[in-house]
């Protein structure tokens, strides 16, 4: 259902079965899929590109311009996976040069009032409590959860099935499959309880265990404790994306209690 009261550009494209409601507004550089929801005074600018069966409330900023100085008009775009809500006033902008685009994965929640900044990429089924914002170039894997008014500075990653606690300030990137909390953000054990809900086994989550307590714990310095994980532990898919998300990190990753 598309309300008379909406304005939308001729421009756009929509998919069968979306809805509309009133005083939304959609510009012309835009796709929407099959099924998906656009709530009342909603905002969907030109390089949104909206999967199916998606949910946009009322209030939202979807592929705004970005919020960075070296943004000169380009054509981007600012891309959402299937079946990912927006909650109310989360606003979401495109990309610049850097990488051409903003992509936020499927199964996501965004809830209120948070912010994604340009050329950000977010994996699947991750949540961003309220309040909770990213700037610029972030990437954060799948089933990352950041807890509400957390902020994550430029260029930090997130591994995959991290908790980072709420309130917290990500300067430093976060390892996948651990909890995250205190300032400075600090390693506070792995994700256990997410992974089991995820169907992790137990001897899964006694790996990573130990994995970790060999990072942070045994006294080694980061590059010691890399060549001892790589040498010493089974080889694993789990073992070998932990020892090549720390090793080819940038920013350093956060550190232990």
């Amino acid at each position: 259902m598309i309300s008379p009261l909406a304005h939308i550009d001729p421009g756009a494209q929509l998919g069968e079965g979306v809805t509309v409601e009133p005083f939304a507004k959609i510009y012309g550089d835009v796709v929407i899929g099959e099924g998906t929801w656009i709530g009342a005074g909603a905002v969907i600018y030109d390089g949104a590109r909206i999967g199916r069966n998606c949910r946009i409330f009322n209030g939202a900023s979807i592929s705004a311009i970005p919020q960075d100085m070296k943004f000169s008009g380009e054509e981007t775009t600012l891309e959402i996976g299937d079946n990912t809500t927006v909650r109310e006033f989360a606003t979401l902008n495109r990309g610049t040069r850097a990488k051409g685009r903003t992509v936020i994965g499927r199964n996501n929640l965004l809830m209120a009032y948070v912010h994604v900044a340009h050329d950000c990429i977010l994996g699947d089924n991750v949540i961003m409590v309220a309040s909770s914002g990213i700037a610029g170039e972030v990437e954060m894997g799948d089933w990352v959860t950041l807890g509400g008014g957390t902020v994550v500075h430029q260029f930090v990653r997130i591994g995959n099935h991290a908790f980072v606690g709420g309130g917290a300030k990500v300067r430093m990137d976060v390892p996948p499959y651990i909890k995250a909390d205190r300032e400075p953000l600090a390693y506070m054990g792995i994700n256990s309880v997410g992974l089991e809900r995820r169907g992790f086994a137990r001897e899964k989550i006694r790996e990573l265990h130990e994995i970790y307590r060999a990072y942070y714990n045994m006294g080694m310095n980061g590059s010691q404790a890399l060549e001892y994980i790589a040498s010493t532990l089974e080889p694993t898919p789990e073992r070998d994306y932990i020892l090549q998300f720390i090793k080819s990190s940038q920013r350093g990753v956060i550190r232990g209690r």
